[in-house]
């Protein structure tokens, strides 16, 4: 053979040998097929003899090992042969070359998988020998790729008995110069990271011990390999992988699911006890967790808006994840939780400020992390100080040994401590709080990282509007003028912050507020106009003028400021760039509330005009929206005064009525209504007497609107409004009810019917406390009136279940709800069975069961007379579980003791709101007991048992 086809057999022989330890199977297995072949050939020289040996031994094994093996071939290798091939093995693994180490490893991993442990159970100890001889390099590395080319037949019962023994020597080995061995490491932490997942997430046995100190070893053990690759990043071991499912495979990744997993464990009351003695353990290593990663810190060192993305945004990360676990530590343990999460953040602390003195330049994460885990218990932290416990000194400590650091060295330190000053100004001392005030103010006009400013600005966001009651401020015009030029510099990230903190010190500028407006309106509008398209910013931009507006001094030059740009605007809201008209509405009804009238005429005279024809024109939804509040705005300024501005012959009032009648239209799309009823509400509680003739035509758009809609909110808005009608009738509410008799509506006999058929419905949808409140007493006033015509109308009871089991989408398909029908007396008097049962759960409480004597007695022995379909019909309460808006808008409702000043704007202008719902509950009750017995006994005979103990409560005061 000549020498050049020699050396070309040979590349070929190494690169066919190289192909065989590929990581792709399919790869692996050509090559080791053309070696078989190429084995029968004569040509191969001693130099590749021992790697030749090695994997044709591999294939060996797949064919003579096992006999039930799918490829096996006789003979199978006898026991005493295969105790002698494995001896030798194992004692080759440390050969010089690293090819032969490997081509070793892939036999024994060949092995492994039939023999391993039963039959082999010194292969694993001999590996973890070979591991922790850090003198062997060559055996280090042989062991290490043996033990990853076996990971991946490594399963949930190995695990725990590898975890202990391997991660304190991979701990030692990542920390070393050799990237060969990290690199071996890496390709091992996939599937051992997929079994730990597998172990961790699987149920543990809460009557074992054991399990639970593996759990904390295997949380332990982890923590170390994370220290080295991810917060000291000694080599770069963590990359991201992805497993069939497309779920990533990292060690981020798998630690978040430690959290995961010690999550669900903290927050089950049963096993939460058995694990209570781990818990200041796992809060210790859980703090060590939430150091900043060296990733992190690139990231946010070269990107400062990253930094604040990922602090809003609340990233899922280790972080993240650990505070979570501690939120639910504190939860489950609540004192015991408390004091685990405090010591173990003064142990980290105290850590942290040893390892600066010996000399460790990362010194400063363990610090950062123990703030950051106190930030994120701040709430109950802050009431544990309140409890007696001792938050303050840790916080000052932490915080007075941040201030003798170099800010430019340690960034992210300085802008922890800003955020934690924001956190628990209530906590630490006035004169610290006064300290860090000024620094914030120093940090933001001076020469500091970008993480310093942002946490300055969290600080002075919250401390500055406490200032006015216990802090001495800086200069505060100082303050304003460092602000403004961090707004032209700020991306869109950081903007906001920016814009958050301005409005905090607008608030706080006292008597220098008359210099503000000229100064920083300008800019502001400059900044809202820029980004009119962002709703967001824009928004933000328009608290700072409200801010400004709210400023003594400062309405009128901001009104006279904005209104002639605004005003051509509205003129021409077709010819603007998107949003701006819109954005123009929503600044003008900001301007508008709770305005004085003199400024409210200003409005009006330059805008109104072009705001109707907007709402009649317009065919943009957010105008229409915003057209459509800032309507009402003017209604709730103005009131009467209003329909005199714009001349004689009641063309505002016209005007104002066209704007509804377009807003109702059903051809329009419902979410261009949405606003529709606070509209409405507006000119019923402002402006009766007036709206009082167009009745009739009211209603009917309304019942049009209604059944042109299928949005639950715009169809509740319109009941509102029947609703606080029906008020406005009183006490004529039976010609109210004439009323809608007299109006048609498609599908049923009349507008009576279909609303009352809605109402009954959706009354169990209604969200806001005003609005619950008027419809609640609307249905009594309507009860009462016992209107022979309210008790022909049937409206929807209770659902009939026609098949057991759940419910599918494909039987609802084939088997839709089908539903009881009865008189609407029934239903209405079961809904305020249902709210007065609310009001009192929620304001006395539990209460003693009811005597047995009660007044219940004599309407359960009642006439037997009484028809047994009615009785069954008034049994039905409403037919749909209330939502979450519901039930918080009817907390409200039930408070009281409240001083009536909601949140909506129409509880304040509204006389009803005065109205005590208990009180009107009971005077209904109690006169329908007194005034017809037996039409109540009809209602009360098949009460749930809720509804009569809430009944009978009222009858027995």
């Amino acid at each position: 053979m000549a020498a050049g086809a020699g050396d070309g057999d040979q590349r070929w022989l190494v690169e066919c040998l190289t192909a065989t330890l590929d990581t792709a199977r399919d790869v692996r297995a050509f090559a080791e097929e053309s070696l078989r072949q190429a084995s029968l050939l004569p040509g191969y020289g001693a130099a590749l003899t021992k790697y030749l040996a090695a994997v044709l031994l591999k294939q060996f094994i797949k064919q003579h090992w096992q006999e039930d093996e799918e490829n096996f071939m006789p003979p199978v290798v006898s026991a005493s042969e295969k105790v002698i091939i494995r001896q030798l093995l194992l004692t080759s693994l440390d050969d010089s070359h690293g090819k032969i180490r490997t081509a070793i490893g892939m036999a024994v991993a060949a092995i492994g998988q039939q023999d391993w442990p039963e039959d082999w159970p010194e292969l694993l100890p001999y590996l973890l020998k070979l591991i922790s001889d850090q003198s062997n390099g060559c055996g280090v590395r042989g062991a290490l790729r043996c033990l990853a080319l076996l990971s991946d037949d490594l399963d949930d019962t190995c695990i725990p008995k590898l975890v202990p023994e391997l991660f304190p020597s991979l701990y030692s080995i990542i920390s070393s110069p050799h990237r060969e061995t990290v690199s071996l490491i890496s390709s091992m932490l996939d599937p051992l990271m997929e079994q730990f997942s597998a172990i961790l997430n699987s149920p543990v046995q809460s009557h074992n011990p054991d399990d639970w100190n593996m759990q904390m070893e295997t949380f332990v053990s982890s923590f170390k390999v994370y220290q080295l690759s991810m917060i000291q990043a000694s080599e770069d071991v963590d990359s991201v992988g992805y497993d069939s499912d497309g779920s990533e495979r990292s060690l981020e990744s798998f630690g978040i699911q430690l959290f995961e997993l010690w999550i669900s464990i903290v927050g089950n009351s049963r096993l939460a006890k058995i694990i209570a003695g781990n818990i200041k353990e796992l809060a210790y290593y859980t703090i060590a967790y939430q150091q900043i990663t060296e990733e992190q810190l690139q990231n946010w060192s070269r990107d400062a808006n990253q930094y604040v993305a990922d602090e809003d945004d609340v990233t899922y990360s280790c972080r993240v994840s650990g505070s979570l676990l501690l939120e639910e530590i504190v939860t489950a343990y609540d004192e015991y939780g408390i004091e685990s999460v405090l010591e173990a953040s003064q142990m980290r602390f105290h850590e942290s400020r040893e390892l600066k003195k010996a000399g460790s330049t990362d010194w400063w994460r363990l610090h950062e992390a123990s703030f950051f885990a106190l930030g994120s218990l701040s709430e109950q932290l802050c009431e544990a100080q309140d409890s007696g416990y001792n938050v303050r000194d840790l916080l000052e400590q932490m915080v007075t040994d941040t201030v003798g650091t170099e800010v430019h060295q340690y960034p992210f330190l300085h802008a922890r401590a800003f955020s934690i000053l924001s956190k628990f100004s209530s906590v630490i001392s006035k004169e610290i709080c006064e300290q860090y005030l000024c620094s914030a103010a120093h940090a933001i006009a001076s020469d500091v990282p970008p993480p310093v400013k942002v946490g300055a600005c969290r600080a002075l966001a919250q401390l500055l509007p406490e200032s006015n009651q216990s802090l001495n401020v800086p200069n505060i015009m100082g303050i304003l003028s460092s602000l403004v030029d961090l707004l032209g510099k700020a991306s869109d990230e950081t903007l906001h912050l920016v814009l958050e903190t301005l409005q905090s010190t607008i608030k706080s500028c006292g008597e220098q507020s008359t210099l503000i407006e000229p100064v920083i309106s300008p800019i502001i509008l400059d900044v809202w106009a820029q980004h009119i398209a962002d709703p967001f910013i824009s928004i933000d931009a328009v608290e700072v003028l409200e801010a400004i507006k709210n400023a003594p001094g400062c309405l009128e030059p901001l009104v006279s400021r904005i209104l002639p740009t605004i005003g051509s605007i509205l003129e021409k809201p077709k010819i603007q760039q998107n949003g701006l008209a819109a954005g123009s509405l929503d600044l003008l009804t900001m301007i508008l509330k709770n305005a004085p009238t003199t400024v409210v005429k200003a409005i009006f005279d330059t805008c109104f005009t072009s705001i109707i024809q907007i709402v009649l024109e317009s065919d943009d939804h957010g105008e229409m929206q915003n057209a459509t509040e800032c309507l009402a705005a003017f209604i709730s300024g103005g009131r009467q005064e209003l329909l005199l501005w714009g001349g004689g012959q009641g063309r505002t009032l016209k005007m104002l009525l066209d704007a509804a009648s377009r807003l109702l239209d059903p051809v329009l799309e419902s979410s261009v209504s949405l606003f529709v009823g606070s509209y409405i509400l507006q000119l019923i509680i402002h402006l009766p007497s007036h709206l009082s003739p167009h009745f009739p035509e009211l209603i009917a758009a309304i019942v049009r609107r209604m059944q042109s809609s299928s949005i639950t909110g715009l169809k509740s808005s319109l009941v509102v409004i029947v609703a606080r009608l029906v008020h406005l009738s009183a006490p004529n509410v039976d010609q109210f009810i004439n009323l809608l008799l007299a109006i048609p509506a498609q599908g049923y006999n009349n507008s009576l019917a279909y609303i009352m058929s809605e109402w009954s419905q959706l009354q169990s949808e209604i969200q806001g406390a005003y609005q619950i409140k008027v419809t609640t007493t609307a249905l009594a006033l309507l009860i009462s009136t016992r209107h022979p015509e309210l008790s022909r109308i049937e409206v929807q009871g209770h659902i009939i279940k026609t098949s057991a089991g759940i419910t599918t989408r494909s039987k609802a398909r084939v088997a839709p709800d089908h539903w009881t029908k009865i008189p609407l007396p029934a239903k209405i008097f079961s809904l305020l069975a249902d709210t007065l049962a609310e009001i009192q759960e929620q304001v006395v409480g539990d209460e003693d069961d009811c005597e047995e004597d009660s007044d219940w007695e004599e309407i359960q022995n009642g006439d037997s007379s009484i028809p047994h379909d009615m009785i069954y019909s008034a049994s039905v309460p409403s037919n749909a579980k209330p939502s979450v808006e519901h039930l918080n808008a009817m907390a409200k409702v039930f408070d009281e003791d409240d001083d009536g000043s909601y949140d909506d704007d129409l509880a304040k202008a509204d006389s009803l709101n005065e109205v005590k719902l208990s009180d009107f509950l009971t005077n209904i009750f109690v006169k329908l007991w007194e005034s017809d017995r037996l039409l109540f006994e009809y209602l009360c005979q098949a009460l749930t048992d809720s509804q009569r103990t809430a009944v009978d409560k009222v009858l027995r005061k």
